[in-house]
């Protein structure tokens, strides 16, 4: 198995060093005409209030305020750094990355990114449907890592979209003195098809503590004059029966109306969501609630399954700005603990994007 990795990373740079090479001379003619692309600068702020319907409580937050910086500096180079300012009230460094795009359709990424898995869960916050994220996207499947990874587009009638990387495994804040003889991979396949269909395949392996974890996903969509249709599933699997296995899907509907161009919403969109997670661990052994390596995966969250409606209000530009309304109903199998902020809620957020 190492042998195979070492095997990939190596063939990985020599695809790399061969394209960079060829790409070389058509670069070199258009190197005199080229203007590196000003520094774009955007960023997203979502801050929401949410009222737990059986405790009678509410709150106010800032669930993102995130900068983020990109921009190209020559023909094959190009760069991204993003931060937040307040994720569940912690700064933290998301993506700062360098990005090679030595040929036509190619590409080689090395930094700290979310790693090519899943759907929901790549999305960022500005592209989110629903106030707060499925559980795949949350939960079972949201990862973001340091490492390198390659991506490939062909066109065979109609778009493939190929990504496979090399991460770490050490998360985002333990980088320094982080040594592994394990190192984590990730793989996608994107079939765009006419027509609005969308097919995506995905396949993970993660080492957070002790035990390998593998998780594959599946997922599709239909999206067709503001209609759109999605369903996921994820399966992750714990090494030697550490754990029992997950399961969690996600499924939605939602639809765009538009309004009269003379008004300062630009579409009323109703939409509904289910989804679903078996008990899951994060992967990591605990002993009397804290992280030890004397102890052993435990459950992180409990069985449950959640039923989402509600409208989201898109307002014209110059932004990009919603204001979603939604409710969430959970439902939790019998014994199942719930969390202090995965109860019956109502949520309205309003979230710009610039």
């Amino acid at each position: 198995m190492r042998r195979m990795r070492t095997a990939l990373a190596a063939s990985a740079l020599l695809c790399l060093c061969y394209t960079t090479a060829k790409a070389q001379q058509a670069t070199d003619t258009n190197e005199d005409n080229f203007k590196p692309t000003p520094v774009n600068i955007h960023g997203t702020i979502r801050s929401k209030y949410e009222y737990q319907t059986e405790e009678g409580e509410g709150r106010f937050e800032v669930r993102n305020a995130r900068i983020s910086v990109d921009g190209q500096l020559s023909p094959i180079v190009f760069y991204k750094a993003e931060i937040d300012l307040c994720d569940e009230g912690k700064i933290k460094m998301l993506d700062a990355y360098t990005r090679l795009k030595p040929v036509n359709g190619l590409q080689f990424t090395i930094g700290q990114m979310r790693v090519p898995f899943t759907i929901d869960a790549h999305r960022s916050p500005h592209q989110q449907y629903f106030a707060n994220r499925s559980f795949i996207a949350k939960q079972v499947g949201n990862v973001r890592d340091v490492g390198a990874a390659l991506g490939y587009t062909a066109n065979v009638g109609f778009p493939i979209i190929l990504e496979a990387g090399l991460f770490n495994g050490s998360g985002l804040t333990n980088q320094k003195d982080y040594w592994t003889k394990s190192v984590n991979f990730s793989a996608k396949a994107q079939f765009l098809f006419p027509h609005g269909f969308n097919i995506t395949l995905s396949m993970q392996k993660i080492k957070p503590d002790n035990v390998d974890v593998m998780m594959y996903d599946g997922g599709m969509y239909w999206h067709h004059k503001g209609l759109h249709l999605e369903a996921e599933y994820l399966y992750k699997h714990y090494a030697h029966d550490a754990f029992k296995a997950v399961h969690a899907v996600d499924a939605f509907a939602s639809y765009d109306i538009p309004t009269s161009k003379k008004s300062a919403i630009r579409y009323v969109t109703p939409l509904i969501r289910y989804d679903f997670m078996s008990d899951h661990s994060d992967g990591t052994r605990y002993l009397d609630g804290k992280a030890n390596e004397a102890g052993k995966l435990m459950i992180n969250d409990y069985q449950r399954s959640r039923l989402t409606g509600g409208v989201t209000l898109s307002l014209r530009k110059p932004f990009v700005s919603d204001i979603r309304l939604n409710y969430e109903k959970y439902f939790y199998r019998k014994s199942g603990i719930a969390k202090t902020s995965e109860k019956d809620k109502i949520v309205v957020e309003f979230m710009t994007r610039f």
